[in-house]
């Protein structure tokens, strides 16, 4: 790898480690994940290279601010495999005190004992795939817990010391009526929970799910439908103090997720892991997914890239406008530091009819989506990019 991933001056980066270990491939989830553990150990290994490799390209001008554990099911691998990597990535990377580090889990495959190793391990942000407090939903996506042990985790995380927990949400699931959408807003509004993410569900390409749509066999609700959840899911979590900073994301105040606002703020960020994907100073390059082949690959040259494409000043500027106008705004006066002013004047015209059309917040030198701005913002970022 040549001296490009090199960089002049100290900078923030956040770390993502890919946990592939899973206990079930639900229908709809389109991540790398396989359930065969026989490998644990090897990718154990194997992940203490790669991260020492990186430490020979990074040292000594990065500074970690954010951890996070995704998959997968990362909690299946138990809390001292967890310790194991943050102990390995701390004696490579100088890491801030005040590190942000999440722990994705899934209700069932933990209990409170578990729990409070994993606080005692580090970890200090929970990320809970509850999907639904339906169990007939539940039952369609194939996870493996119920609405009881969904609500016992969270419970459970609390009690263990977790004090900035998420849940993750599902809307549009097939025959998901309205009520029963507000039904899980309300549950989870109730609970001892920092942050909500909800997605829509989304059909990814090669999913089972995907495959029953399209033979007929289910019918999800069309996107005006998708909509009036998703305005619904604003009214209803703003309402009750949670504050949205994401198209998908809500959190009570001084909760947002620092991982996130990382790669919504355009800053750096190594992945770690089969499938992971980096983007340093630019570049981006991303690793091979199977497994084995991960394995393999560190084992001769201690890196599992892929592939690697480097940014036109075009892509960069577009990919910032597009972070930054889906998460908190956009700051007119960092554009025009980072690209110069020609393309924002070039796109006034555009920002001034959004506003009067009540899809922007335009303040000053800063831009905003309204609530119904979100709700379109795909179809407004292709009209202004």
């Amino acid at each position: 790898m040549s001296n490009y991933y090199k960089v002049q001056l100290k900078k923030d980066i956040s770390l993502y480690v890919h946990i592939p270990f899973c206990d079930h491939k639900c229908i709809y989830c389109d991540f790398y994940s396989i359930i065969n553990l026989e490998n644990k150990r090897y990718f154990l290994s194997s992940l203490k290279r790669e991260i020492s490799y990186f430490k020979k390209i990074l040292e000594p001008e990065r500074y970690v601010t954010t951890i996070f554990f995704g998959g997968g099911t990362p909690s299946l691998m138990g809390p001292g495999f967890i310790h194991d990597i943050l102990n390995i990535i701390h004696r490579n990377f100088e890491v801030s005190d005040k590190v942000e580090i999440t722990l994705e889990t899934n209700p069932g495959t933990v209990n409170k004992e578990v729990l409070a190793q994993y606080r005692e391990s580090g970890i200090n942000r929970l990320s809970i795939g509850v999907q639904s407090f339906h169990d007939k939903d539940l039952e369609f996506l194939t996870r493996i817990h119920t609405s009881t042990t969904a609500t016992q985790t969270v419970n459970y995380a609390a009690e263990a010391g977790f004090e900035n927990i998420n849940v993750d949400l599902i809307f549009n699931l097939p025959g998901q009526t309205k009520n029963e959408w507000l039904e899980n807003l309300q549950r989870v509004v109730s609970l001892p929970v920092t942050h909500v993410s909800a997605y829509s569900l989304i059909l990814e390409r090669g999913t089972i799910l995907n495959k029953m749509v399209l033979d007929g066999k289910v019918k999800i609700g069309d996107e005006d439908y998708d909509a009036e959840l998703y305005e619904t899911t604003i009214d209803y979590l703003t309402s009750n103090n949670f504050i949205q900073y994401e198209i998908s994301n809500f959190c009570k105040s001084g909760y947002e997720c620092e991982h996130n606002l990382a790669y919504w703020n355009h800053k750096d960020y190594l992945g770690l892991g089969p499938s992971a994907h980096s983007f340093v100073n630019g570049k981006r390059w991303w690793n091979f997914s199977s497994l084995k082949r991960y394995i393999s690959e560190i084992e001769k040259k201690e890196n599992a890239i892929r592939g690697e494409e480097k940014l036109t000043s075009k892509e960069l500027l577009e990919e910032f406008v597009m972070l930054a106008l889906r998460s908190k705004g956009l700051d007119l006066t960092k554009l025009k530091s980072k690209f110069g002013a020609s393309w924002y004047e070039s796109k006034k015209s555009i920002f001034q009819k959004l506003k009067n059309n009540g899809l922007l917040i335009w303040n000053n030198d800063f831009i905003k989506f309204t609530p119904k701005g979100y709700s379109l913002c795909d179809e407004i970022l292709l009209k202004i990019l």
